[in-house]
């Protein structure tokens, strides 16, 4: 028998009804998890143990949300979670609305209480002298690279990756104009035009329009809702913060722009999730072969290496060089925890986290 729009909704109705009793019922056991927590000084934020639940979740479940869905909802009941049982401070590279900013939304979730900082650096001493319980920094971009600085710091501190978040990089194109051809000045990052090369040439070209850099696509979004025909190429958060209407979405040119970011913190050892990925920094002697003999030893061990990065030491006036190294596994995996005795003095652990990418 057919049912009335009227109908249908109100079943909907009947289902939130359950569901936020649901979700109460879980933050009541939330709340006991959390003293628990204080009184034994346990971690609040578990990657690994979040992932359990998605993947348990996603084998058992047999309805109509796939992975992507379930782990969108999850992780922001996680972070709701998280904030109930120990509100934490999270330190960004800002400014507010910047792709960092987003990338640190997406684990830690709208209502945890975040600190926008000018620098990585400025990031790592929030978290290192205790003002912050997490940091979020860009380790390296598919288009453009690494981020030499978060190395370098990672090298020179003792602060650990907790997680690794992959975030695709989409630019939203945010006006109040109602047409394109009322826009007049584009704002954005000097990466934002370059990454959307292809959009801008279809769209404006042989127009009168100015291309004006600034110094976050945060700002570009605050200027395009101030200034009559202008509009911003920015992140979908920087447009969301300023309430820019968004005229296109997705402009980039490449639809595989990714940007690899980590969340950083003091004294955190995840427990193994059985899909870990481990960070390294290793120094080399100045012999022959000594990093051949390095790389043999992880290809005897069985270790798989998917990332090898030199950086410059900087320590006298001598070339030298250390290696950021990313293998598949946790530190506490047999294989691995033995080459690391082997090569302990030559090998900075800064990590074992679970693999995202």
């Amino acid at each position: 028998m057919a049912k009335t729009l009227e109908e249908l909704r109100k079943k909907i109705d009947a289902v939130d009804n359950k569901l936020i009793d649901i979700l109460n019922e879980r933050m009541s056991v939330i709340h006991e998890i959390g003293a628990f927590k204080r009184t034994s000084n346990t971690v609040i934020y578990r990657p690994e143990r979040e992932k359990s639940i998605i993947d348990r979740l996603y084998k058992n479940h047999r309805g109509l949300l796939n992975r992507a869905a379930i782990e969108a909802i999850f992780l922001e009941i996680f972070a709701i979670s998280r904030n109930f049982e120990l509100p934490e401070l999270v330190a960004y590279l800002g400014p507010e609305g910047s792709f960092t900013h987003q990338a640190a939304e997406s684990r830690f979730g709208a209502m945890s209480k975040y600190l926008a900082l000018d620098s990585i650096r400025s990031v790592f001493e929030a978290v290192n002298t205790g003002r912050a319980r997490f940091g979020v920094v860009p380790l390296e971009n598919n288009q453009e690279g690494v981020v030499s600085e978060t190395i370098d710091l990672l090298g020179s501190t003792e602060l650990r990756i907790t997680a690794e978040i992959p975030l695709p990089i989409h630019f939203a194109f945010a006006t109040t104009c109602e047409s394109i051809s009322e826009v007049k000045r584009i704002y954005s990052k000097d990466i934002g035009f370059k990454q959307c090369k292809k959009f801008l040439r279809e769209s404006f070209n042989g127009s009168r329009v100015e291309y004006i850099p600034v110094n976050s696509t945060s700002k570009a979004a605050k200027i395009a809702v101030e200034e009559k025909g202008s509009a911003a190429m920015c992140s979908h958060i920087a447009a969301r913060m300023h309430n820019v209407p968004i005229l296109f979405d997705n402009v980039e040119d490449s639809t595989d722009n990714f940007t690899r970011f980590l969340i950083i913190s003091r004294d955190i050892k995840n427990q193994q999730s059985g899909h870990d990925k481990t960070s390294l920094l290793a120094k080399t002697t100045d012999k022959p072969g000594s990093l051949m003999m390095l790389l043999q030893d992880f290809y005897n061990a069985g270790i798989n290496m998917s990332k090898l990065e030199s950086r410059p030491a900087k320590k006298g006036k001598t070339f030298k060089y250390y290696f950021y190294i990313d293998i598949d596994g946790h530190i506490d995996d047999e294989n691995i925890f033995t080459l690391f005795e082997k090569h302990k003095k030559d090998i900075k652990w800064l990590g074992s986290y679970v693999k995202m990418c």
